[in-house]
């Protein structure tokens, strides 16, 4: 395994970039530790196949450096850099077996034929495929190809790191969740570097210890998934990440906290501070799960009209209405919700206020 760093990064598929909409990858700079567990997450087409094919060498960024244990790889090819990539489709010979599959890259690189064995029974136990060694790959399933295909990347145990590309894109959610939890299983156990990028929250907050959030081209936050959902750092990661995202009401300040729609809403002396010559701009953000109706015992509570209620199963989506502004509570099940008028309260610790799209702090 490795320690990757990425120094002044940012890459242009133009010959002269010159406007900032020209940049795939805008300057970044990132540090990968040995033994970690990281997801890229962003919407596609933010940037996040650039940044993971720049690690792996199938991309030489326009500008940077990139360095494995400190030694500068830039300008090597992919087959030196000691990468495994796994990519969204299986990459896999049909007509081999599933051994001699797994096998593959240990024989390209003359490993003696005990190791193999012991390696693919090993990555073959870890992925339930020990019933499928001596069957053919053209004769699977979609699912057990791309197992096969993690299999591939695994097999190796000296790569610096295993880059994922949307691996699970094409596999049914069932299996996808299995997937997902024998990935986390075998980083616990083996302590190697992966890189798993997606667009699905879902799999990064529960694959990842740190999760990298792109969008246009730039990091925005990296952070554990208690960190993104509990204190987005920019507007966008409070949409994309949670379900339903962030409320985001504008705001104005006061002495004892701000002002939303003509409504008080107290505030901690610590948030208040942070504000300090920030007029203009200004944003609260709370998530629908901080926001419920009042009991008679709260102060800061204000009246909402109920708009529209959506039941989802286990939880209630409650939309409300304060003046113009649109506000969700995110409800369980058994809670009752009342008709018409509803007096609603945010928890003064989950509030958090943003200037300018980006989280005051």
């Amino acid at each position: 395994m490795a320690k990757i760093e990425l120094k002044d990064i940012a890459h242009s598929y133009l010959k002269t970039p010159v406007r900032e909409s020209d940049w795939a990858l805008k300057e970044l700079d990132q540090v990968w530790v040995d033994g970690g567990a990281y997801a890229l997450l962003g919407p596609s087409g933010c940037g996040k196949t650039t940044l993971l094919n720049v690690m792996s060498g199938l991309v030489i960024p326009t500008l940077g450096r990139v360095s494995f244990d400190g030694d500068d790889v830039t300008s090597r090819k992919t087959e030196a850099r000691n990468i495994a990539q796994v990519f969204q489709f299986p990459v896999i010979y049909d007509t081999m077996s599933v051994f001699d599959n797994l096998a593959f890259p240990l024989r390209n690189r003359n490993v003696d034929e005990a190791t193999v064995r012991e390696r693919v029974h090993e990555v073959a136990e870890m992925l339930e495929l020990e019933g499928e060694l001596n069957t053919r790959a053209q004769r699977l399933t979609a699912d057990a190809k791309q197992k096969i295909s993690l299999g591939r990347g695994l097999v190796r145990s000296d790569v610096a790191a295993i880059l994922f590309d949307e691996p699970l894109t094409v596999i049914d959610p069932q299996a996808k969740w299995k997937l997902r939890r024998k990935l986390k299983q075998i980083h616990e156990r083996y302590k190697l570097t992966l890189i798993y990028v997606t667009h699905d929250q879902a799999e990064a907050l529960t694959f990842a210890h740190q999760v990298v959030v792109m969008n246009e081209g730039q990091v925005l936050q990296v952070g554990t998934p208690q960190e993104l959902f509990e204190s987005p750092a920019h507007r966008f990661i409070g949409y994309f990440i949670g379900s339903p995202g962030m409320n985001f009401l504008p705001c104005e300040p006061t002495e004892v906290g701000f002002s939303v729609a003509g409504h008080a809403i107290r505030v901690s002396d610590e948030i208040r501070a942070k504000i300090t010559g920030r007029e203009q701009g200004l944003e609260l953000g709370v998530r629908p799960e901080f926001v419920r109706p009042a009991n008679g015992s709260d102060q800061g509570a204000f009246e909402t009209t109920i708009r529209a209620v959506d039941d989802l199963g286990n939880y209630k989506i409650v939309t409300c209405l304060l003046g113009d502004l649109e506000i969700k509570m995110k409800l369980p099940e058994d809670r009752a919700v009342p008709e018409g008028k509803c007096r609603v309260v945010f928890d003064p610790r989950m509030i958090r206020v943003y200037a300018d799209g980006r989280l005051v702090s």
